[in-house]
């Protein structure tokens, strides 16, 4: 899978696989540079690096090359941690590391934007959930329908901003990888920042509502509508953990939905 593209852009293998759900990933140098080659295994993957090349650098990884279902990418190679920081005292801090580079991403461009998924089709799966599961998922889709049928600042989304999308690039600093290549409100990229499952204190209410404040302030949203966008995010996520079915990491949604929903009320 690799070889084709080792041979055509001169790289280097600096390093073992990284074999993923979406992507076969493998470490190398090209032109003495540190570098990511990526192979899509699927055709979203493939699109996606038609936005990071849009990007441009600007806020994401470079890329230095791109043909079919192979793109090159600058590799993060900074020791910091965006996760460790969240969970060693500068949860704050990561949280805004998060938001600027959110607003560098949304930021607008000249260029025509490539063939992005709208929000709507990308929340699909939340109403056939609701209607299975009821309870919070109900809550949630009525939320999410409400917000679908009334956006605000509309823009290119990243679509999966948290805290290891977000790496280290040393010198050009806080830069995001793996996006999945959406566009509708800005809102919605914040999200994230209170779902990352790999995150252990996001079922803390009070730190929930810390970072509400922090998010809210740093990205310029009114927390209400960001409290919308965190319920009817965290539905979809569990929508989607219960048809893996993933019972464990859906519970954790719901529970993140359940803060939000209580603030909400409050």
């Amino acid at each position: 899978m690799f070889a084709p593209y080792l041979d055509r852009w001169s790289l280097i293998s600096d390093g073992e696989p990284i074999i993923t759900h979406s992507s076969r990933l493998l470490p190398v140098l090209w032109q003495d540079r540190p570098a990511m080659l990526k192979v899509a295994a699927d055709i979203d993957e493939r699109y996606r690096a038609l936005l990071m090349r849009w990007w441009d650098g600007d806020g994401a990884a470079h890329v230095y090359a791109h043909e079919g279902d192979a793109v090159l990418l600058e590799r993060a190679m900074g020791k910091r941690s965006l996760l460790a920081m969240a969970m060693d005292g500068e949860d704050d801090e990561a949280s805004r590391i998060l938001c600027r580079t959110a607003a560098r991403l949304h930021a607008p461009r000249e260029k025509p934007l490539p063939d992005p998924i709208p929000l709507i089709r990308w929340f699909r799966d939340l109403e056939p959930a609701s209607a299975k599961y009821g309870g919070t998922l109900a809550d949630c889709s009525a939320i999410a329908n409400a917000l679908l049928a009334d956006p605000r600042d509309l823009t290119v989304l990243h679509g999966d901003i948290h805290h290891q999308n977000i790496l280290d690039f040393e010198a050009r600093g806080w830069l995001a990888i793996d996006p999945k290549r959406l566009h509708g409100e800005r809102s919605f990229d914040f999200a994230n920042i209170f779902a990352n499952e790999e995150l252990p204190v996001i079922t803390d209410p009070a730190r929930f509502r810390r970072q509400l404040a922090v998010v809210s302030r740093e990205a310029g949203l009114e927390p209400k509508r960001l409290l919308q966008w965190i319920a009817a995010y965290s539905g979809l996520s569990a929508a989607w953990f219960l048809g893996d079915p993933n019972i464990e990491q859906a519970e954790t949604a719901l529970t993140v939905a359940r803060i939000a929903l209580s603030e909400l009320a409050a």
